[in-house]
């Protein structure tokens, strides 16, 4: 057995044993799957166990595994990916700056259904013959969307959003060039008065960036009332409700 499986079925153990609640306590796993591989590597001098290459790679890997989405945890710690979706197992995209690329993460079919039940483990919704797709959040905000056969034809397909702020205010977006000065002083004269504003465009287009920037303009002591659940929604000044 490959070292870094004998050290996370030694932490699994660990963590049914000690009654841890991986998804509550991510930290004590790491404590775990250090202890693990620090007593394993003393132990592999003996020459009896396949010896760790990079101790620091495996309690990653490890604590990925056991604490968070195995191999696609990578993807969702880093701040650059903007979506991640899995077409079939052995094609795992990313999209970084809009554009997509295809990484080297594999995975196998049971790898999927299994990281699609942890993801789904906090929401309540399920995913079986009767209810094919699904939308839901992590607890991150990251949205998460999976469809399988037959709305697919074979595979599992998984799109997984997640809402990197660029920008929260429209003097943000006129930094970034989106938008000149005289365009971002308007567009907040207008939200502060009270004016309609539609906020329109196709995906990735910054919708939801832009309706946070104006959501920036609006006066506290207003209450902002949505009409479905947007989990990217930041303004935090007033009492958001979905209606």
């Amino acid at each position: 057995m490959e070292a870094t499986a004998i050290v996370e079925d030694e932490v699994r153990e660990l963590v049914r044993r000690r009654a841890i609640d991986p998804a509550d306590d991510a930290s004590a796993v790491r404590r775990l799957a250090e202890e693990v591989v620090a007593d394993y590597d003393e132990r592999s001098l003996t020459g009896r166990l396949p010896v760790l290459v990079d101790r620091d790679a495996v309690v990653r890997t490890v604590v990925d595994a056991v604490a968070g989405y195995g191999p696609l945890q990578v993807h969702l710690d880093d701040p650059e990916v903007e979506e991640i979706w899995i077409n079939e197992p052995g094609k795992v995209f990313v999209a970084r700056g809009g554009r997509s690329e295809l990484t080297t993460t594999i995975l196998t079919e049971a790898g999927v259904h299994d990281l699609v039940e942890r993801m789904l483990r906090t929401s309540g919704r399920r995913l079986d013959l009767s209810s094919p797709f699904v939308d839901a959040a992590l607890p991150s905000g990251a949205r998460l969307h999976v469809v399988i056969p037959d709305i697919t034809r074979r595979h599992w397909a998984v799109n997984i959003r997640k809402f990197v702020v660029g920008a929260t205010r429209t003097e943000h977006l006129v930094a970034l060039g989106t938008m000149t000065a005289s365009c971002a002083a308007f567009l907040d004269a207008a939200v502060a008065s009270g004016l309609n504003v539609v906020v329109a465009g196709g995906t990735q287009a910054g919708k939801t960036t832009m309706l946070n920037c104006l959501s920036a303009a609006v006066p506290a002591r207003e209450r902002v009332v949505t009409v479905e659940e947007v989990f990217e929604l930041t303004k935090q000044d007033q009492p958001l409700m979905s209606a």
